[in-house]
């Protein structure tokens, strides 16, 4: 595996959660993980039940085996000052800077300075080793921003192509895209198994893979239990409507006469087995699509009773399970 996992995904398709189960799953049987956030909604905290996360490795979780997961929501200002003090040597001027609002005005006029700085610390922790010279971390996990601005995010070189070909700036995202586009990365994308986002994602690995960025799986969230099977749809498309009550009726559920209970049950059950039906086509279609793509696909189940921190856990397990650690 990668050092470092970038996780992206259409909105809504759960990247997040998958980004936090990979992070356990990694961190399996003593290793260390990183788990990155970059968009500033603290959704890293709300997942492991923990306070919201400041601009520092904190430990958030203990995984099976004994590993650790680390996390880090990076905030753009203050990874600026970090910047500033490496290369400029700032000191008491940086945080003057701040409280001016230069900082703020320097992110937002330059957008793609903000991501060398976002990415930037990221790739960091990836390079970063011990006095021993052991890497800090095993694996770096990034919860990415969506597979819209995926390609934008990452491919920094050329969001700062314009805004500097010299000095530090420069030198970082060559940096960065060192390690971007190396072995040592690999980005995953989540989807659901509905029509938009896995055109979204078939879109998004098109856009990374002419970046020449490195795309790594596709994993599917939230799949719903198969219920009914091929040859048992066959048998709803099939089965006549009288055939359907008498079977009610041998099963104890009232007479087949017009207004009995079989009676009444059949057609809302025609209803919903047809309902199952046609979901049942769309999600083999798309999965069909998926495949098409060329890259490892995983599937993980949908957690009827929601999402805490035990379902986070089953997750990684799955994730474990599937060859993703």
């Amino acid at each position: 595996m990668s050092r470092l996992q970038v996780v992206s995904g259409k909105g809504g398709t759960g990247k997040t959660t998958v980004a936090a189960a990979l992070a356990l799953a990694l961190a399996t049987e003593g290793k260390r993980t990183l788990l990155v956030e970059v968009e500033g909604r603290q959704g890293i905290a709300q997942l492991f039940e923990t306070e919201a996360l400041p601009y520092e490795e904190r430990k958030i979780a203990v995984a099976p085996g004994g590993g650790e997961v680390y996390a880090l929501a990076i905030d753009p200002e203050l990874a600026l000052l970090d910047y500033l003090q490496m290369f400029y040597k700032l000191g008491g001027a940086g945080r003057a800077l701040k409280k001016l609002g230069a900082i703020d005005f320097a992110t937002t006029i330059a957008p793609g300075l903000r991501d060398v700085l976002l990415t930037g610390k990221a790739c960091e922790a990836v390079r970063r080793k011990d006095k021993s010279g052991r890497f800090a971390y095993d694996y770096v996990v990034m919860d990415a921003p969506p597979t819209g601005r995926i390609t934008r995010f990452l491919n920094v070189n050329d969001e700062v192509a314009g805004l500097a070909k010299i000095g530090p700036i420069h030198n970082q995202a060559q940096a960065v895209m060192r390690v971007l586009k190396s072995k040592e990365t690999a980005v995953h994308l989540v989807t659901l198994l509905e029509e938009m986002p896995v055109q979204e994602t078939a879109d998004g690995i098109a856009e990374l893979r002419a970046a020449h960025l490195p795309v790594g799986r596709i994993v599917v969230n939230m799949v719903r239990p198969e219920v009914l099977d091929g040859t048992d749809l066959e048998l709803v498309r099939t089965t006549q409507r009288s055939a359907v009550a008498k079977a009610l009726s041998s099963a104890g559920l009232g007479g087949a006469r017009r207004g009995g209970n079989a009676e009444k049950l059949v057609d809302p059950l025609i209803q919903q087995a047809e309902e199952y039906a046609e979901r049942y086509d769309l999600e083999h279609e798309q999965r069909s699509a998926l495949g098409e793509l060329g890259l490892p696909l995983h599937e993980l189940p949908l957690l009827t009773e929601g999402m805490d921190l035990a379902g986070l856990y089953e997750l990684a397990t799955e994730l474990r399970k599937q060859g993703m650690s």
